[in-house]
């Protein structure tokens, strides 16, 4: 058992230092060489290393703002960030400092990856960060940034989490307009990037703000209840069921969790029930505390009437 454990961690580190290749490979070969940015923490980072006309790399600014982020947020919210998480982090930046040097797998005029027409870059760098950051989710990390603004907005707000990320991916590509030898268009190659990685991460992970409803049926449901509640910080329901062929009483547990946690919990699930059964339901439209915020028409009258007041 020990042997399989260490197995498929390796395998997991393994998949996760691939997956942030791709990630770096998509800014570092494709976006800053061409003097593109895109939304997400990556993105401001790129936009800082423009204002300050390279003196700052975008891979240092990284690094040390998301390591003010994790700082902050423990501090916040007691989030334990796995070691998954700052491993990625620390090989994605590693990567990128490498990237920025091999100028010979730069997608400008006489490398391999040259793209004549522009609005390509965008293209394939957005799907080269969608492949690379939905690796990482599926795998159990996270590559920090954005992800850690929207925990925080959402726990102390009703804001939803698709909400944080869509703002701040407008923000930062609106950032560029700001640049003096930036313009419009520079912003537009940015939301395309944006929009593309959106739609392919769907297909990677099923989007990284996608939510899923489980059942799970095991005889051990006390222990996987009791670590969902303690652990993740996650709601969870105790069906009462029978099973019609042995007559029997059992306990069927309903969860819904998004797409970063699902991993981690289903490790855990088999790790105390090896025989546990699971069946796992993409979701849309969840609505509540931790997912999206629900808005009515009631909602929009009160918010009106207390502006005339």
């Amino acid at each position: 058992m020990t042997k399989r454990v260490i197995a498929r961690t390796v395998w997991e580190y393994v998949i996760l230092t691939i997956a942030c290749v791709f990630f770096a490979m998509a800014w570092e070969c494709f976006m800053i060489p061409n003097g593109m940015s895109a939304g997400g923490m990556m993105g401001l980072c790129t936009v800082i290393q423009y204002a300050t006309g390279g003196l700052i790399p975008a891979q240092y600014s990284y690094i040390a703002i998301n390591g003010m982020l994790i700082v902050v947020a423990v501090i916040a919210m007691g989030i334990g960030f796995g070691f998954k998480t700052i491993w990625c982090i620390l090989i994605s930046s590693l990567i990128m400092g490498v990237l920025s040097k091999t100028e010979a797998l730069h997608a400008v005029p006489g490398s391999f990856f040259y793209m004549q027409e522009r609005l390509l870059v965008p293209v394939v760098a957005g799907v080269f960060e969608a492949v690379g950051l939905g690796l990482v989710l599926r795998y159990g990390g996270s590559t920090g940034g954005t992800d850690i603004v929207a925990l925080m907005v959402n726990k102390y707000w009703p804001v939803s989490l698709s909400t944080v990320f869509l703002v701040s991916d407008v923000i930062v590509c609106s950032l560029l307009l700001f640049l003096p030898e930036k313009n419009f268009s520079d912003m537009c190659y940015g939301l395309t990037e944006v929009v593309i990685f959106s739609l392919v991460i769907d297909i990677v992970v099923g989007g990284k703000r996608s939510s899923y409803q489980l059942l799970v049926f095991s005889e051990h449901y006390d222990r996987i209840a009791d670590h969902i509640i303690r652990e993740m910080d996650r709601g969870v329901t105790v069906l009462r069921a029978q099973g019609w062929y042995t007559k029997s009483d059992k306990n069927v547990l309903l969860i819904l969790i998004n797409q970063a946690q699902l991993s981690a919990l289903s490790r855990v699930i088999k790790e105390i029930d090896p025989r546990a059964f699971m069946s796992i339901s993409p979701t849309h439209n969840v609505y509540g505390e931790g997912f999206d915020e629900i808005k009515t028409g009631v909602q929009l009258k009160k918010k009106q009437k207390r502006k005339h007041e």
